[in-house]
């Protein structure tokens, strides 16, 4: 029998992942299989997701599953996430966009969010009635966030957005942004504030154009425009103005471990099918898998792999001991992700032309690993950050 993804590394389970985590990446899979995998082909030729599947994922606890009962959430920790995330790049439908939902933007809300705000929005956010995104990028900034010119100014106990923003993950969906603005822009990184926008009804509010991506087409990507949208000043996360910065900060290294999650379970997936590949083709009368460069190739991509997921499941280790440092979610977030690119490149040679052909699932991958290595900051920052510690 052919090897699973989740098996073609053939390491111990870390202690994180116990049977309960174990138990949810079984019922991930399952309903990842069944409700989603059919219908990928769909979503990926429409550019986004429906919302149907978003309620789902929410009836079978794939949503906030992080977050405490109290707030509608399943109570685990990044364990869980870890599992869900690992479960849909394992399937192959890595453009449900849950992973920033979940891992990013309810946390947000957890960490800096008043008790009525979160009461208010975090079990919507479990339910999938709500859809979240973050709104941190900008036409002129990027990986640069102290650059951010989105302004919210004080207008009695309203605040008034303006600016626009752009590759914002879940942008067409999202019933929920969390808005990084300039709430003192003489202030620099330190006027920065994050601002929770509803956008139902939000006058002023605009989702500009679903971006066409190379890869992760069925992941809405879109541009939003704020035009003089009143928010509530009670919408604003932190007890002051100005912890924007310092929030964003302080959740970077989730999101960096996130994106490496991402990462080292495609890895698994591309390993596992281009296994399963070299052994069926032939070419001058026998399997791929008997040429000597195969067998180099592949050994010493599992080799790779191997490292990578030893390295991945020690930082997970640490996260939940709140002991992830910024410098190794930076080395986490960038050698996984030129790691995921390798391999799946290196993949798609190994099934030759038929690796060039859409119909193969490598030939996703490769599209859809590429923009891993950009978004959550730029592997270049990655290395200036790391630089820094020596």
């Amino acid at each position: 029998m052919s090897k699973q993804p989740a098996e073609i590394l053939d390491l111990p389970k870390p202690a994180w992942a116990d049977e309960e985590v174990g138990m949810l990446y079984d019922m991930a899979t399952r309903f990842l299989e069944t409700e989603i995998a059919p219908r990928y082909e769909e979503f990926e030729k429409n550019e986004k997701f429906d919302r149907e599947s978003w309620r789902k994922a929410g009836e079978n606890g794939l949503l906030c599953a992080s977050m405490p009962e109290e707030y509608g959430g399943s109570g685990g920790t990044f364990a869980h996430e870890s599992a869900i995330i690992e479960a849909i790049s394992h399937v192959g439908v890595d453009g449900f966009g849950i992973a920033l939902h979940n891992a990013i933007v309810a946390p947000y809300i957890l960490h800096y969010g008043s008790e009525e705000q979160k009461k208010k929005w975090l079990p919507r956010l479990a339910t999938g009635e709500m859809i979240g995104a973050i709104a941190m990028t900008e036409p002129g900034a990027g990986s640069d966030l102290q650059g951010v010119k989105t302004r919210a100014e004080k207008d009695g106990n309203h605040y008034r957005i303006n600016g626009s923003k752009t590759f914002i993950t879940n942008g067409q969906l999202a019933d929920l942004v969390i808005v990084v603005a300039k709430t003192d822009p003489e202030k620099g990184a330190k006027g920065t504030s994050l601002i929770v926008l509803e956008t139902e009804d939000a006058d002023g509010f605009e989702r500009g154009r679903n971006l066409d991506k190379v890869g992760l087409k069925s992941n809405d990507t879109s541009e939003l425009f704020f035009n003089d949208v009143r928010v509530p000043t009670a919408n604003l996360l932190g007890h002051e103005e100005g912890q924007g910065f310092i929030q964003l900060m302080q959740q970077l290294p989730q999101e960096r471990l996130l994106i490496g999650t991402q990462a080292i379970a495609m890895i698994e997936r591309a390993l596992a099918v281009t296994s399963e590949y070299v052994k069926e083709r032939k070419a001058f009368g026998k399997a791929i898998l008997d040429f000597q460069n195969t067998q180099f190739k592949l050994a010493e991509l599992k080799t790779e792999a191997t490292i990578g997921r030893v390295f991945y499941n020690d930082c997970v280790a640490r996260h939940l001991q709140g002991g992830l440092d910024p410098v190794t979610a930076s080395m986490a977030k960038y050698w996984l992700t030129d790691l995921q690119c390798k391999v799946v490149d290196e993949c798609v040679q190994l099934h030759g032309g038929y690796g060039y052909m859409n119909e193969y699932p490598i030939a996703r991958m490769y599209r859809d690993a590429r923009v891993q290595r950009i978004y959550g900051g730029t592997n270049e920052i990655m290395k200036l950050l790391i630089a820094r510690s020596l």
